[in-house]
């Protein structure tokens, strides 16, 4: 595995070894060893959640925070999307700068996202199927999330505007300049 650390400390890309033959592929989608030499921490991941969307669909910029606060390792198991992380870690250097990557099917990337840090991702092929791991429960009092479209965080989705598909929850979020932590 490749590990690449991202602009924002802690948030990392990672690529597996992949093994190919006439018979197809064989990775480590996870390793809990090699996750933890690259993290200097083991993550206990107690949930993992999947869901599949179509072309146009942007799903963020979420978060949990407190004691639900919640790190996630997240990958693509059909299809393409645009995946991003925004750091809003108060005393982090990089507080609201964002990283995008693209995650899919072909290229097996996945990217871990610390605690801290809003996530979301658009779909940029005619369906994905979204995996991620969660170091936390689901905690509804404990979400946090900001508007997937708020100009001062100027991230390119790669969706035209017409057709993008976002939920009546993301388009009701705060801005970032109103983002507050609540704990």
């Amino acid at each position: 595995m490749k590990a690449t650390e991202t602009k924002l400390k802690g948030c990392y890309i990672l690529e597996p070894t992949i093994y190919e033959d006439s018979r197809g592929y064989f990775f480590e989608s996870y390793n809990e060893k090699r996750l933890e030499n690259v993290l200097g921490y083991k993550p206990t991941f107690v949930q993992d959640n999947q869901s599949n969307s179509s072309y146009g669909v942007i799903r963020g910029l979420h978060m949990q925070e407190g004691d639900f606060a919640q790190a996630k390792l997240v990958r693509v198991l059909e299809g393409n999307v645009i995946d991003v992380a925004v750091d809003v870690r108060p005393e982090s250097e990089t507080f609201g700068q964002s990283v995008a990557v693209e995650l899919s099917s072909e290229n097996k990337k996945q990217l871990f996202i610390p605690r801290g840090f809003l996530h979301g991702f658009s779909v940029i092929s005619e369906k994905a199927t979204f995996f991620y791991k969660c170091d936390n429960g689901y905690n509804k009092e404990s979400e946090n999330g900001v508007h997937p479209l708020d100009t001062s965080l100027d991230i390119d989705w790669r969706i035209p505007a017409e057709k993008m598909v976002i939920s009546e929850k993301d388009m009701e979020a705060q801005s970032f300049n109103d983002f507050r932590l609540k704990n």
